[in-house]
């Protein structure tokens, strides 16, 4: 195991980068998810594993994702050929993700949000603040190195209101419910020699977890049409 890379052995590999250039000067503090994520997950993956090492790439890949503004000082994806395709969508690049941010790249337009009328940092504010832990997990592997295909499970609570813009422009506001956020999907990566993410192919329902967000129907929204955009049913 001394041979693979630090990044598929430690899930917090990449934030000991002292030197990346970090969007907020300084690595994030990802103690209380990891420590969510103990508590809370379903599976306990063998150390050395295969499931175990493809848990961790994803892990540092999301923080390098999320936090270091340079392409360059990501460390978990081949720079050369590093794309992106949710729900067999257009492949985009890794500087389209650092442009419009994680959330934006991987939701679509809907009555809750939409990534054109919801800025980097608003999509941050947006689900940080109302999920203030939001853990993941690799349920099964399908196929190793070099295309590995899986199933991932990414969950938390929320615990704050939830506010932002929608496909029609308006801000959307559901009260917080307290309870659980439960979603899962289906990964394929495409990883060169090093372990490092050449492709990624996400596959999950982008409503599920809004559907699960608003369970209680305290929902309100404000824009210049004055009403609800929402229908029941």
């Amino acid at each position: 195991m001394s041979e693979l890379p630090d990044y598929v052995l430690d899930p917090n590999a990449v934030l000991k980068d002292a030197n990346a250039a970090w969007r907020h000067g300084n690595p994030p503090d990802y103690s209380k998810t990891r420590a969510f994520y103990e508590q809370t997950k379903t599976k306990t993956h063998e150390p050395g594993s295969l499931p175990f090492l493809v848990e961790n790439l994803v892990k540092n890949w999301e923080i390098e994702a999320s936090f270091k503004t340079n392409l360059s000082d990501w460390r978990t994806v081949d720079h050369n050929v590093y794309t992106v395709s949710v729900n067999g969508g257009e492949r985009r690049t890794g500087h389209h993700m650092l442009e419009v941010g994680t959330y934006n790249a991987l939701l679509t337009a809907s009555q809750f949000y939409d990534p054109a009328h919801n800025t980097f940092n608003d999509s941050h504010k947006s689900f940080k603040r109302m999920m203030p832990t939001f853990a993941w997990e690799v349920l099964e592997v399908y196929s190793g190195p070099p295309v590995v295909a899986f199933r991932w499970r990414h969950w938390g609570e929320m615990k704050q209101d939830y506010v932002g813009f929608n496909s029609s422009g308006e801000k959307v506001k559901v009260e917080a419910h307290g309870g659980p956020i439960d979603i899962e999907g289906v990964l394929v990566a495409k990883v060169n020699d090093k372990l490092q993410v050449e492709s990624l192919d996400i596959w999950y329902d982008p409503m599920a977890m809004f559907r699960q967000i608003s369970k209680e129907g305290q929902v309100s929204s404000e824009g210049s049409s004055g009403g609800c955009p929402f229908v029941q049913g």
